[in-house]
């Protein structure tokens, strides 16, 4: 069985959390027990994967929904009908069974119906799956004994993580991550932590009032607390060292987060060894309390009041209290007032979950078992019909108690951010071993406190710093195989598991009856310490997101991913109980890391991905949250809670799809318009130049035209000063002028034809002739090279080399008439020549 899917709201589809996607055919309510085989797979079928599956079983079929490293362990006849409900990661299990039922017989008919042999998987994730299969066949046993091999390895090493070989989701040195956020609760933001600063213990930044210490930087002093605490600077380390010692676990009061205006801290610990009859002290864990009150700014010489938060049931306390623990005396504790929040115990919690899935799958749109549930017909047929049975069913929700633990820890959280944020108090929080409630309520006030910790960024931040460095037991309380120190096997499964029959809601009433096989036929994944403690966190955080839209950067979607990472144990980040585990088994640097997972999904679609929230606005929250006593009145987390008992309500409705498709729909209409400008704003940028072009041609034009009017004229002046030389001057329409010289009536008339020009000028029509001539402009140092010259030069007889006439007083015009027929064309006038043999050569 596969990673676990996700389904997102509003986008009517499945998408795996691997990276792919795929159709999930939807179930009838009001089918049978047809739809019991619901994750039937076409021959061969997969009904079980595993990254190190038994020999016996391997399938060398590659189905495209496998992950890495994963291979098919039993495989079974069907369909290929593969749905998010049945893809169910193996560590996600939470117990499994072998049930048969009976269908009733109809009356006066002989009692050969045959029996039902079911194999029904309970999941931590919500989801009841019951897989029918086929009578006379041994394909029910093969999954079974199957499910006790994957579902129980034999060590932490049997993992998928560290199976799966190396991850391109690369990890990085989780204390440096961690030294990261302590730096910046003290003020150090611009510092960077180094493997050379931790190896080398330079780490110990401190300001006015906190120092980092590394006291248990070889975890000798804590074994379950990070490698570096933030302690009063007034506090020595021997000092811490005796204070260790008077709490449960060694787990002396730290400081988790500090107000960078006020001072006022968050401080986490254990409950403290007063005794039944609470008359044990320490002057050293009061000393390191008092600590905590530094003095106030606003008012001189004053110190600051210290809540002590005792997460328990004050009875619970009292009953610690025999066992060598118990709670603060205020009157020990320097300006100190204890309040007891009430909260229950992990197995409470884990009980309240259990009554809130059965509730759930019977009452459910989809029930597991096809049968049970009220709505299988569809329509309004609850439990009968009648309005008593409905109420009554509507009520085991509130008899489950889920809703009552989320808003006990909802209201201690925004109990100890008001002290905080209003009175500039600080809180020092505390249960029995301070990793369970206590991390619930720091980490979540820290959260309604700093705004930071509601981004992306800081929300790894805080998870890491509450959560992992400090020690929550993550495989007890998810019910994955730990370590523990025993001589030549260093990290064997330590884990008590427990067998039992499966048992029905008190609401249920099946048409037929369940019979278990017996005590063998049961297996109980989980161990006595099994509790959703962190995913109880979670659904309180999903709370705030819904009463405060607008605070977070992420949304539901990344919550409910996140979790679904978390329990698939696909990532080595959250295995083993405490920081040190993890360091000894290699876990950073051997398993992928999900938060470099996360941020790969989101990076391939930038702020538009799913986890992205859109009505995210930094401005408006950049303050503390500080919920009122009437707000905290949590609902069913619907994303989490209904995505497979009642998918179309988990998704239907939701602000937040539609909010994003319309956003998606402006981003898209914005790009368009910004295309739009640009091609604009191109198009203005050529008319420009167009314009600028036309201009230049106007004026090139004027000028031209310019030049044709003057042109005109001097070609009117040439046309006299030929004529007055006795020429007949004849002009057409193509540029080309005749030249008529008449001469002795004995000699031949020549004609001379010349239409091409290469002076520089070129003279255009004017308004009323398209004349075309060429003149050419000259220095007054240059001999001219006139037509008219060259004509009186060449054609004259009585014209000497040096330009002298020889008969001055002959009058050149009469003598015109010698020369006759002489073509040329005006605009080449220059190229006009005379053929050398027309005239004698001067002796």
């Amino acid at each position: 069985m596969a990673a676990p899917p996700r389904q997102h709201s509003g986008g009517g589809r499945t998408t795996s959390l691997r990276g792919d996607t795929s159709e999930s055919d939807k179930l009838d309510p009001t089918a049978s027990w047809d739809a019991l085989e619901w994750t039937k797979i076409e021959v061969p079928s997969q009904f079980l994967s595993n990254s190190r599956p038994d020999s016996r079983y391997v399938s060398h079929v590659k189905f495209d929904f496998l992950l890495e490293a994963e291979q098919v362990v039993v495989e079974s006849e069907g369909t290929r009908n593969i749905i998010a409900l049945g893809t169910i990661p193996l560590t996600t299990i939470e117990k499994f069974s072998k049930m048969v039922i009976k269908a009733q017989s109809a009356p006066r008919q002989s009692d050969k119906t045959p029996t039902q042999r079911l194999l029904q998987v309970i999941g931590k994730d919500m989801r009841i799956i019951v897989f029918g299969f086929r009578p006379r066949t041994k394909q029910r046993r093969a999954v079974f004994d199957a499910l006790l091999r994957c579902t129980k390895p034999a060590s932490l090493w049997d993992l998928y993580a560290f199976t799966s070989g190396p991850s391109k989701f690369k990890n990085s040195n989780p204390k440096e991550r961690l030294l990261t956020e302590y730096f910046r609760l003290l003020g150090k933001g611009s510092f960077r932590p180094s493997m050379d600063m931790i190896e080398n213990g330079s780490f110990t930044f401190s300001n006015d009032l906190w120092r980092i210490s590394s006291i248990n930087s070889n975890y000798a002093m804590c074994q379950s607390y990070p490698f570096a605490l933030i302690v009063p600077k007034g506090i020595s380390d021997e000092e811490v060292i005796q204070a260790s010692t008077f709490r449960a676990r060694c787990r002396l009061p730290v400081v988790s987060w500090c107000h960078p205006r006020s001072g006022a801290v968050l401080a986490r610990s254990s409950q403290p060894l007063v005794g039944l009859m609470m008359n044990m002290r320490s002057n050293a864990d009061e000393k390191l309390v008092a600590a905590l009150c530094t003095q106030l700014a606003s008012v001189r010489g004053a110190r600051r009041k210290l809540c002590i938060a005792d997460a328990r049931p004050r009875k619970n306390a009292l009953a610690n209290g025999a066992m060598g623990g118990g709670s603060e005396s205020s009157s020990n504790y320097f300006q100190s007032e204890i309040v007891f929040f009430g909260i229950d115990n992990i197995h409470a919690m884990r009980d309240s979950l259990a009554r809130l899935r059965d509730y759930l799958d019977t009452h459910g749109a989809t029930s597991s078992d096809g049968m049970s549930s009220f709505l299988r017909h569809g329509g309004w047929t609850w439990g009968g019909g009648n309005l008593s049975s409905m109420s009554a069913s509507v009520s085991t929700l509130g008899d489950s108690g889920w809703l009552i633990h989320v808003q006990n820890v909802l209201a201690g959280s925004a109990w100890i951010a008001a002290r905080v944020a209003l009175e500039s108090a600080s809180v020092l929080v505390h249960c029995s071993d301070g990793w369970d409630r206590t991390t619930q309520l720091v980490s979540l006030a820290s959260l309604l406190l700093d705004p930071y910790y509601r981004t992306f960024t800081g929300f790894q931040a805080l998870v890491e710093k509450d959560w992992l460095g400090f020690g929550h037991p993550f495989s007890d309380r998810i019910g994955m195989p730990t370590v523990s120190g025993n001589g030549n096997v260093p990290y064997e499964l330590t884990r008590q598991t427990s067998t039992g029959s499966f048992s029905t809601s008190p609401m249920r009433q099946p048409s037929g009856s369940f019979t278990s096989q017996g005590p063998s036929s049961t297996h109980a994944q989980t161990s006595n310490n099994y509790s959703p403690i962190f995913m109880q966190w979670i659904d309180c955080v999903s709370q705030l997101l819904r009463m405060y839209p607008s605070a977070f950067e992420f949304s539901m979607v990344f919550l409910v991913d996140f979790l679904d990472c978390v329990l698939s144990c696909r990532f080595g980040n959250f295995f083993c109980n405490s920081e040190k585990e993890r360091q000894e088994c290699g876990v950073s640097e051997a398993c992928g890391c999900l938060w470099a997972y996360l941020a790969d999904l989101r990076a391939s679609e930038g702020s538009s991905h799913l986890h992205y929230n859109f009505f995210y606005d930094p401005v408006k929250h950049a303050d503390a949250l500080l919920p009122r006593a009437a707000a905290l009145a949590p609902t069913l987390w619907p994303q989490f809670h209904l995505r497979w008992a009642c998918p179309s309500e988990a998704q239907a409705g939701e602000l937040e799809a539609q909010f994003r498709n319309m956003a998606l729909k402006f981003s898209e209409l914005q790009k368009a318009k910004e295309v739009a400008e640009r091609k604009a704003k191109e198009i203005t940028t050529a008319m420009e130049s167009l314009s600028a072009e036309l201009r230049n041609e106007k004026q090139l034009s004027s000028w031209a035209m310019n030049r044709a009017k003057r042109a005109s004229k001097e070609n009117e002046a040439i046309k006299r000063a030929v004529q007055s030389l006795g020429c007949n001057v004849h002009f057409s329409t193509t540029g080309d002028c005749t030249v008529g010289i008449e001469s002795n009536p004995t000699e031949i008339p020549q004609k001379f034809i010349n239409s091409s020009s290469k002076r520089d000028g070129t003279l255009q029509n004017d308004e009323k002739s398209d004349l075309s001539v060429s003149i050419t402009v000259m220095a007054d140092n240059v001999i001219p090279q006139n037509p008219i010259d060259r004509v009186c030069e060449t054609l004259c007889p009585l014209r000497t080399r040096d330009g002298v006439c020889r008969w001055p007083d002959a009058g050149c015009a009469q003598l015109s008439s010698q020369f006759v027929g002489l073509k040329a064309n005006f605009d080449a006038f220059d190229q006009l020549s005379i053929y050398d043999s027309y005239f004698q050569p001067e002796k």
